[in-house]
């Protein structure tokens, strides 16, 4: 912490404010003057509006920069640093011309001018300069708050990469895109994974070639956008440029170690997309990408310095295919349809845990060296919305309808059912389930610029609808044909015909949100959200925040709010049986759903919504254009956390006789049992320099977190057994699922078309405990830090080329004792990833 405080100081000293002021008007076609608009130099924090007169001044360091002038209706323009100096004239436009951030209704308020944090990610800018190739692994190491772990041996989640922001858990985070909410995933995370008992969304079915920015907003917004909003919003907006065909081809694969053979090189990732626009009557488009990305096995399973747990323990195979558009229609300069959505297939294959030769479930005939059963997914992801803008009399009107659905199959492969014996199959479809989504929604927003410094009113309405369905595999992949012998498919067994259901539910919503600039330095923002969900019942939330502007160099921010997650119909719904033999007898293990015959039994209640309040403070320091510091600090407190309990059995004193009554041996089952506080810092700092004929830019992100658990609740019949409800290990779990501590410290040098960027990350210390149950011998993570490179040279205005390396110096977490990690290898999954160097190669074609 030391060496950080002293490079801050170092950093901030050596600072230049340099520039000059430029002092210039904004009206319209008439001459009126327009109160408000807003100025920015593009590709930074620099930006500032026009007062009461139309008047602004901004610092300008290079004449040749580009500044981007807009107001409310009326067209954009962009004009160089040397132009600014003089009256700016916007024509009207329509409701294309429009931008809107996330975490503000208000068309007139830029990302730097919001009373909580964003982070606006240029996604161009990042994917040319990183060999990430997934949205998820994008974002992982350009947001210091965003964090990811990719799984092995966790069956469905080696698919489906669970994500959080600020520490929470991956549900806890609303997804939008182009403002509109994103369905989750229909995957709950069940097994030896972050995340477990949560259901998320799944960013890696969204192309990175088709979007052009993320904005994250690091601040709780259920009263603003509904369920889902305590962590933050991921709002992802696609791309609308048109006349220009983008082809990019990626390729990359890691340095191998800890393999059982000689190979130098796996995990080849590959993907090339291609994304062109066409232009639409006066301001309209349609924008199309196309996108495919394989990525093949990783092994690292020759590394465990003890008895050996699995052959086959790396990254899965994924292919993933997808297209995607984005659309609007004018109708006339005050009304337009819009499109947007796609599909993706994604083909999955993971290994579970070795069955080896002397194994009881294994059939020496079949499988005289044993087996490692391959599970097989096969997800479906489609998504459409489609609505219309207008403007009357002065009030902007948005009514859509997004429509989004997710299907998870699953089949096994190199496997068996030992009740078979030699006559077993050795590839089975083992069911799966499916999650749809339709929401409707409706909302009003008018600026009032003659009131006060500006006055924003929104409200409106939203109504969804979700359907969830469990169905069932094959009947070998489940049953047991020979008593006393474990029976489905090894691996994974597929689902029963009892575990099958179908739920649907629906909830309709109402806010209210309104944004007052008293003066053109202070600010204040309120809202208010109710809504009503038929299977819970009603919830209200409210946010307020507050934005001072002491000067041009100085802001203070702050917001406080409550807010809920609604659990999820796979939290409340899932059920997954396994039948086992005792003493000839059939009995099941299960994962109950929330209103089964166990559940009921025990005494456990019917799910509720999760309930949160949060709180942030923060400032922002911009002397120039050219440095920019943010320093956030949050608080952010959930109570009735839902998750999945521990196993409880039949051979319990208590309730023993209950799980007997109804003839289960082991059954486990979601429930609102914790509750957290998370306190954290979030610091940001920026600094551009002009080096020789190029230009540095220079930033440091830092995130410090810390989750504890403040109360495990149970009910009177499970009284005493909170060690079974969520014990050691699933406490551990949760407070690592984000590491105390994340730092990015990024060197990016351009000069005329050659650029090059080097990046540090260092992820903090992680502590999980083992199956031993043992505090003393807990998985202990040390602090590393990886180091990525990048060279970008630009041969053409229509092709450019790059290479580079992440984590160049082939760095590994600690290594834990592989027959002792939830994951069965010597690493658990932590955010740095346990693959070692990766290698890449970009090509960037433009027509």
């Amino acid at each position: 912490m030391k060496k950080i405080t002293l490079f801050l100081f170092m950093l901030i000293s050596t600072i230049q404010v340099y520039g000059q002021n430029k002092i210039g008007k904004v009206t319209d076609q008439n001459g009126e003057s327009l109160v408000g608009a807003t100025i920015i130099e593009k590709g930074t924090n620099n930006g500032t509006t026009t007062d009461a007169t139309g008047k602004f001044e901004i610092k300008v360091t290079n004449s040749s920069s580009l500044f981007q002038i807009s107001y409310i209706g009326y067209k954009s323009k962009e004009l160089k640093g040397s132009e600014l100096a003089t009256n700016i004239v916007l024509e009207e436009g329509n409701l294309l011309d429009q931008i809107v951030i996330v975490g503000s209704r208000s068309l007139n308020r830029s990302a730097t001018d919001t009373p909580a944090p964003i982070d606006v990610i240029d996604i161009k800018d990042i994917t040319s300069k990183t060999g990430q190739l997934d949205l998820n692994q994008l974002l992982q190491f350009a947001a210091p708050s965003f964090n990811s772990n990719r799984q092995s041996g966790s069956d469905g989640t080696d698919h489906v990469d669970p994500a959080s922001l600020r520490g929470l858990g991956p549900d806890q985070t609303l997804v939008l895109i182009n403002g509109k909410r994103r369905h989750q995933s229909s995957l709950v995370n069940i097994y030896g994974t972050r995340g477990r008992g949560n259901s998320g969304t799944d960013l890696n079915t969204i192309p990175a070639a088709a979007i052009e920015r993320i904005e994250i907003l690091r601040d709780g917004a259920a009263a603003q956008y509904g369920s889902d909003a305590i962590a933050g919003v991921i709002n992802i907006v696609l791309k609308k440029t048109t006349e220009t065909l983008e082809i990019n081809a990626n390729t990359g694969i890691y340095k191998a170690g800890y393999r059982f053979d000689d190979k130098k090189f796996d995990g080849l990732n590959y993907n090339v997309n291609a994304n062109y626009g066409l232009k639409v009557g006066n301001g309209g488009f349609v924008n199309l990408t196309g996108d495919f990305n394989f990525r093949d096995h990783t092994n690292r399973a020759n590394a465990a310095a003890d008895e050996l747990a699995r052959r086959e323990f790396g990254d899965p195979r994924a292919q993933n295919t997808a297209i995607y558009l984005n659309s609007s229609f004018p109708i006339n300069t005050n009304t337009a349809i819009y499109v947007f959505g796609g599909t993706n297939i994604r083909k999955g294959e993971s290994y579970a845990w070795t069955r080896f030769a002397d194994d009881d479930r294994n059939i020496p005939s079949i499988y005289p060296d044993g087996f490692d059963p391959l599970i097989k997914a096969d997800i479906k992801d489609n998504s459409i919305a489609a609505g219309i803008k207008s403007k009357l009399k002065g009030w902007d009107i948005d009514l859509s309808n997004t429509f989004g659905s997710n299907r998870f199959d699953y089949s096994l492969e190199n496997t068996l059912n030992s009740s078979l014996g030699a006559t077993s199959p050795t590839e089975f479809e083992a069911g799966g389930f499916s999650l749809n989504q339709n929401t409707i929604n409706l909302g009003f927003s008018k600026f009032l610029k003659d009131k006060m410094a500006g006055l924003n009113i929104a409200y409106g309405a939203e109504y969804r609808m979700e359907n969830y369905a469990i169905f069932a595999g094959e009947e070998k992949s489940y049953k047991s044909y020979i008593a006393g012998v474990p029976g489905g498919s090894q691996g994974f067994p597929g689902f029963q015909p009892s575990d099958e259901i179908e739920a649907s539910r629906s909830n309709f919503g109402l806010y209210f949100d309104t944004e007052a600039d008293f003066t053109k330095k202070f600010m204040v923002g309120a809202a208010l959200r109710f809504e009503n969900y038929t299977d819970f019942g009603n919830t209200l939330n409210g946010k307020i925040s507050t934005r001072l502007k002491v000067n041009e160099t100085l802001t203070f921010r702050a917001t406080a709010s409550t807010g809920f997650r609604a659990p999820s119909l796979p939290q409340i719904n899932f059920n997954s049986t396994v039948t086992n033999f005792i003493n000839g007898n059939p009995v099941e293990v299960l994962i109950a759903r929330n209103n089964s015959e166990v559940t009921k039994a025990l005494g456990i209640p019917a799910l509720k919504q999760e309930l949160s309040k949060n709180a942030s403070l923060g400032f922002t320091v911009r002397p120039n254009n050219t440095f920019s510091l943010t320093v956030d600090g949050y608080w952010v407190q959930i109570k009735d956390r839902i998750v999945l309990t521990g196993q409880f059995t039949d051979e319990d004193e208590q309730i023993g006789q209950l799980l007997k009554n109804v003839n289960v041996a082991k059954a486990q089952f979601f429930t609102n049992a914790v509750n957290t506080t998370t306190t954290g810092l979030d610091i940001i700092l920026s600094n551009r320099d002009k080096i020789g004929e190029g230009q540095l830019t220079t930033s440091l992100a830092m995130n410090f977190n810390k989750l504890t658990i403040d109360k495990i609740n149970t009910n009177s019949q499970l009284a005493g057994k909170e060690d079974t409800y969520f014990d050691l290990r699933e406490q551990y779990f949760l407070k690592a699922s984000a590491p105390p501590s994340k730092i990015n410290l990024t060197f990016d040098y351009q000069i005329k078309k050659f650029s090059t960027m080097i990046r540090f990350v260092r992820f903090g210390k992680v502590e999980l405990a083992d199956w031993n149950y043992d505090v003393a011998e807990n998985d202990i993570y040390r602090p590393k830090t990886t180091t990525d490179l990048s060279v970008n040279y630009k041969i053409s205005q229509k092709l450019g080329l790059a290479i580079g390396s992440n984590n160049l110096f082939n760095v590994y977490p600690d290594m834990s004792s592989g027959y002792y990690t939830e994951s069965g290898g010597a690493w658990d999954p932590v955010q740095m990833g346990s693959n070692g160097a990766f290698y890449y190669a970009k090509i960037n074609i433009k027509l």
